[in-house]
């Protein structure tokens, strides 16, 4: 059982991108290629990633999304083993505090309908039911609920 007291959470840098695909990879189905990261890094005036950093180790991340007002979250993950351990719940607070620093009023989501674990989290934060995407996970054709947080 890690002691995860002395996690600290700060911005992507290209160089976590290795270490974040191992999380990717440990997390979803699908994974997002190193290439979408790379060009979410680089190229996407609109993007923001964050990393929880344990010593030198990468065990999670969160990108967001900000547009004028608006902020979506693209992912959070958590590297298996670490989970249960407010990993997730502390890179989205701080993810939710940098859409309003950059003047969000609003963030959204998606998540899979049958990812309780996560939905329980975004409650937790104030994330309300938003309506439902049909079929929006490619690899099963899963439903998607889209969930909102007021900032």
């Amino acid at each position: 059982m890690p002691d995860l007291r002395s996690f600290t959470i700060r911005p992507m840098t290209m160089t976590d991108i290795d270490q974040v695909m191992v999380v990717e990879h440990s997390a979803f189905e699908v994974p997002w290629s190193q290439r979408a990261f790379e060009n979410e890094m680089s190229s996407n005036q609109f993007a923001s990633y964050f990393v929880a950093d344990f010593e030198g180790k990468i065990i999670g991340y969160c990108g967001i999304w900000v547009i004028v007002d608006e902020a979506h979250i693209t992912n959070l993950a958590v590297l298996s083993g670490y989970r249960g351990y407010k990993v997730g719940e502390s890179l989205l607070r701080h993810v939710m505090l940098h859409a309003l620093s950059q003047h969000a009023h609003s963030v959204s989501l998606e998540v899979r309908v049958s990812n309780q674990v996560a939905q329980n989290l975004y409650r937790k934060l104030g994330f309300r039911d938003g309506g439902i995407r049909k079929n929006y996970y490619s690899n099963n054709g899963e439903d998607a609920l889209v969930m909102w947080v007021r900032l």
